[in-house]
């Protein structure tokens, strides 16, 4: 299996299983992580997903067999898997373990959060290839931070260590290796009593207000899914359970 997964109580986390090719990524581990996501997203008690990597590597990047073969089919196959990992309908956080490369940069991306380990390397690294970059890597780096951090990144190739990518806005924070599972895992079960839906509607909500332009419009959406959230007996208990 080129994916693992196993369970932190509500948290389930998702590793990349190809140490000795530094978890690059093949067809094989595309497909086994579109299996392993769609059995995630169907467990009720899971709240919160963390990705990270096996060994000292997040993710090298496409695996060289694929960029020697490189087609329109295998590039979307790859590109899917992203995808699938932004609209993963629960809170989603990269625990990045070493280097994050070109499309393993891309996987970090897809998650709503990023903490850094120290040894982590965020490096788009695709006009060192020389490809051109691919799967939404620039629409990612554009949303995480600013147009000139994208063309240093993207366009320079320059990598950005740990405390760097926090600086710019790229991860969320930067701890220890020894520390980063058990971080984002922590992390993660500050969700573990929010009902499921709630959350799904807030991921919702946070990916939609951006593409508004107007104030009067992002209240509009809030208020809409804020009266569905007052319509539960889950918000009816809290506020008596805070009373």
């Amino acid at each position: 299996m080129k994916v693992i997964r196993r369970s932190e109580g509500p948290v389930a986390v998702v590793q990349l299983n190809d140490p000795d090719r530094r978890n690059a990524i093949s067809l094989e581990m595309v497909s086994d992580l579109k299996r392993v996501l769609a059995s995630v997203a169907d467990e009720p008690d899971v709240r919160a997903l963390v990705v990270t990597g096996r060994g000292d590597t997040f993710c090298s990047g496409a695996d060289r067999g694929v960029l020697r073969e490189a087609d329109e089919r295998s590039l979307r196959a790859i590109y899917d898997a992203f995808v699938l990992v932004r609209d993963f309908p629960l809170p989603t956080i990269a625990a990045v373990n070493g280097p994050a490369v070109g499309a393993g940069l891309n996987l970090a991306l897809a998650c709503d959060v990023r903490i850094a380990g120290a040894s982590a390397v965020f490096d788009s690294r695709f006009v060192h290839i020389p490809i051109h970059p691919g799967g939404g890597h620039t629409w990612m780096l554009h949303r995480a931070t600013d147009a000139q951090v994208v063309a240093a990144t993207v366009m320079f190739g320059t990598p950005l260590d740990a405390e760097e990518a926090v600086r710019v806005g790229l991860a969320w924070q930067c701890v220890d290796d020894a520390e980063l599972l058990g971080t984002a895992t922590s992390m993660a079960r500050r969700v573990a009593n929010v009902p499921r839906s709630l959350l799904t509607s807030i991921k919702r909500t946070t990916r939609d207000v951006p593409e508004l332009s107007t104030h009067s419009e992002a209240t509009e959406v809030e208020l809409a899914r804020q009266l569905a959230s007052i319509d539960t007996d889950a918000y009816r208990h809290g506020i008596a359970a805070a009373r």
